[in-house]
């Protein structure tokens, strides 16, 4: 089904973050808007969440430049202009090393109105073959320390120039990175970040007049508390969106220098139904690559390019995010949501989900499985609120449609803490979510973002 994740991914993760008194640290913001279609109510909760973003031209000059710049248009981003300088990067994975020129484009610092305990950085670009990305963040403590610049991914698109990769060992002693999250050590003492600046270093061969364009550059901080469990919540929507059905299962023993092969591909199944959901796919050349017997092609397509060379898998929540946003007209986000309401909000506006969440067999009626992290789609929710999943671990692509019951589904989402099959506490993802959206929103698709902290 899907592999355990390895210690160093997010069996630490948010164990770390979660802290009994965090609660007291969230903001209220993110009340339902007036005509999202979600029931009054649903968001009685207090937001845990803070989601910026820099996306607009003003945004995207708001920064520091050195070697890159702005570009205006219906799609607003950043490009590179006349390079900053050139720099030598021996790629990990290949053992090459290349020389690539380069340009930087370094954020205002933004204050968090919730001090987090774990911060996912999200990026949505273009990067033709002979150029790539890196993400860099670096924070306020609230004790008034810094942090260092973390990398929080090297990013391309392809695969040919360098490997798209995470960046382990980066701590301070006081913070570190676990593959795509910073993440405080020791919640418990009271440490928080309060403010972070990201950069962005835009690469390309030395010459060539090709050059990443960066539509949007954020990130989510959080300070989820520590639960095992969630009060359930009022069932407020019975609607379905029609969603494509992918199984992962179907591609078993398929290209298992991916991941093993598609036992494991959870996420980029999950992540190829909801971009078909909204009418984009690979091309016919984009798969020729692939075995012509396999079918679905397009399920071993996503897993090779969500594909992180230093975790080992396909499982990167911003690297999957970054995939579906290489499809025209498509953004990606990773945030967290603080209710089965906050996803009633959005099926009720045609957004569907990506949610992440661990489980025993017995604690989710009908999977048939246990998971120590496990990605499905949420395309909506029964007239007794239970909630309709493309779950990607069934037989068949005719199977992924499953009704799973609402409190245990809810329960399973957004605790932090779990029991395991041995009955050690281990963590769980705490409401984590992948929304993929249109880089221009319906009115109502838009209130029904923002009304979940996204924009």
């Amino acid at each position: 089904m899907t592999r355990p994740e390895p210690l160093s991914r997010r069996t630490l993760l948010t164990a770390a973050a979660a802290t009994a008194g965090a609660a007291a640290l969230a903001t209220t913001a993110g009340t339902a808007v007036a005509g999202t279609g979600a029931p009054a109510g649903a968001h009685a909760a207090p937001r845990l969440v803070d989601n910026h973003a820099w996306t607009s031209y003003s945004d995207w000059r708001s920064g520091t430049a050195a070697g890159t710049r702005a570009v205006a248009g219906a799609r607003p981003g950043l490009t590179l202009a006349t390079p900053e300088g050139r720099t030598d990067y021996t790629d990990p994975h290949t053992g090459k090393t290349a020389t690539w020129e380069y340009g930087r484009w370094t954020s205002p610092a933004h204050s968090l109105s919730v001090p987090a305990t774990e911060v996912i950085a999200s990026w949505n670009a273009r990067t033709p073959a002979g150029t790539w990305i890196q993400i860099e963040l670096q924070g306020a403590y609230s004790d008034g320390a810094a942090t260092p610049w973390y990398v929080m991914g090297r990013w391309a698109a392809g695969d040919q120039d360098i490997r798209r990769t995470s960046v382990d060992d980066q701590t301070d002693g006081k913070s570190s990175i676990w593959t795509d999250t910073f993440s405080i050590d020791d919640a418990a003492s009271g440490l928080r970040l309060v403010s972070y600046r990201l950069r962005l270093t835009l690469y390309r061969a030395p010459g060539s007049k090709a050059s990443p364009l960066v539509w949007r550059l954020g990130a989510m901080g959080s300070d989820v508390p520590d639960r095992f469990s969630v009060p359930a919540s009022t069932p407020g929507l019975a609607k379905e969106l029609d969603v494509p059905r992918f199984s992962q299962n179907v591609h078993a023993g398929q290209y298992p220098e991916y991941d093993n092969g598609g036992e494991a591909w959870c996420s980029p199944t999950s992540s190829q139904m909801i971009i078909e959901y909204w009418g984009r796919k690979p091309s016919a050349e984009d798969l020729s690559w692939v075995n012509p017997d396999y079918a679905d092609p397009e399920v071993c397509h996503a897993a090779r390019f969500t594909y992180d060379y230093q975790y080992e898998g396909c499982g990167n929540w911003p690297f999957n995010a970054a995939y579906a946003a290489t499809y025209k007209d498509l953004q990606g986000v990773v945030t967290r949501l603080g209710s089965l309401g906050d996803l009633e909000t959005l099926i009720a506006a045609g957004i569907p989900a990506i949610t992440s969440q661990s489980f025993l067999k017995e604690e989710l009626t009908g999977a048939g499985y246990g998971t120590s992290g496990h990605l499905m789609a949420v395309i909506g929710f029964t007239a007794d609120g239970d909630v309709i999943a493309n779950d990607p671990a069934s037989p068949s692509d005719t199977a992924v449609r499953r009704v799973y019951k609402r409190a245990e589904w809810e329960k399973i989402w957004l605790r932090t803490k779990r029991y395991n099959a041995t009955g050690k506490v281990v963590s769980g993802t705490g409401g984590v979510c992948y929304l993929y959206f249109p880089a221009h929103p319906t009115p109502k698709q838009r209130r029904a973002l923002e009304a979940v902290g996204v924009r």
